[in-house]
């Protein structure tokens, strides 16, 4: 009876989990698989905190749990990637910069690598992910589409600031003239 019990018991907690991973690929603008076999706890700790630090979640989840929970999201084709270890990341803000965060820690880290990702409804290898990774991420876009539109701005300032300079300086050439 205590069997069964504990059967229902941990037959629920899974239930809870699936719900829970299913809600993160839901949320998610990205979902990334990762190999992490060989890495330290202390890397490990360093990868969760450097990947949170960009709007992201980095979470290591059994197969079988991944399995059900990408039922009914848009990542149902992570499935093909459920073989051994899998750490999964997940990007809810800059699918970009999170890629940028990622594939510099694989790069320093050779024990982890990138298996594949899904973007956009896109499933990604290794390299697509690399390629995203070095885009501008929106940070860069914000700040090169604000100096696009103030340069105008700020030509037109100069301009109409012009002929009242012009006047200044021709009464200051007028005035040295008269001293002299």
């Amino acid at each position: 009876m205590a069997e069964l019990e504990a059967a229902r018991a941990s037959h629920g907690e899974k239930a809870e989990t699936v719900a829970a991973v299913h809600e993160k690929f839901r949320k998610a603008k990205m979902a990334i698989a990762t190999e992490y076999r060989g890495l330290s706890v202390g890397k490990m700790t360093q990868l969760r905190r450097e990947i949170r630090d960009v709007a992201g979640e980095y979470q290591v989840i059994k197969n079988t749990l991944v399995r059900r929970a990408l039922k009914d999201t848009a990542y149902g084709e992570l499935e093909r990637m459920l073989e051994g270890p899998n750490g999964w990341v997940f990007a809810y803000d800059d699918p970009v910069l999170l890629s940028k965060t990622l594939v510099k820690f694989v790069d320093a880290n050779e024990k982890m690598m990138i298996k594949g990702a899904m973007f956009e409804g896109e499933l990604m290898d290794p390299a697509r992910v690399k390629v995203l990774s070095q885009m501008p991420s929106k940070p860069e876009l914000q700040a090169t589409l604000l100096a696009l539109i103030q340069g105008p701005a700020t030509y037109l300032l100069r301009l109409i600031q012009e002929p009242g300079s012009r006047v200044v300086r021709l009464l200051d050439a007028a005035a040295k003239g008269k001293a002299e």
